[in-house]
């Protein structure tokens, strides 16, 4: 493969996963799917963090991602709690 197909494939890998990091916070549904109020609630973000880095308090930046750390070790937990458990009978989903 070549070098610029790998980069481009790995850069738009990158994106899906910050898309669905979007997704996992539950914006999407929030905003009713609106890209404007999703960039503008990501500026205002940026904005603050860029206000905390010149103030020196980064403690909100550490706060976010402990709860962040958080929900990503619930989402494996639960999904190691599915694959451990299985499914009652007549569960399964019916086409």
């Amino acid at each position: 493969m070549r070098d610029w197909a790998k980069a481009r494939r790995e850069r738009t890998r990158h994106l899906i996963e910050l898309g669905g990091l979007v997704q996992k916070a539950g914006l999407v549904e929030l905003v009713d799917d609106d890209r404007a109020t999703l960039l503008g609630a990501l500026l205002e973000l940026a904005d603050r963090i860029h206000g905390a880095g010149e103030a020196g308090d980064d403690h909100v930046i550490v706060r976010w991602r402990r709860r962040g750390l958080r929900a990503f070790d619930a989402d494996r937990d639960a999904a190691a709690t599915k694959e451990r458990s299985p499914e009652p009978p007549g569960s399964a989903a019916r086409t």
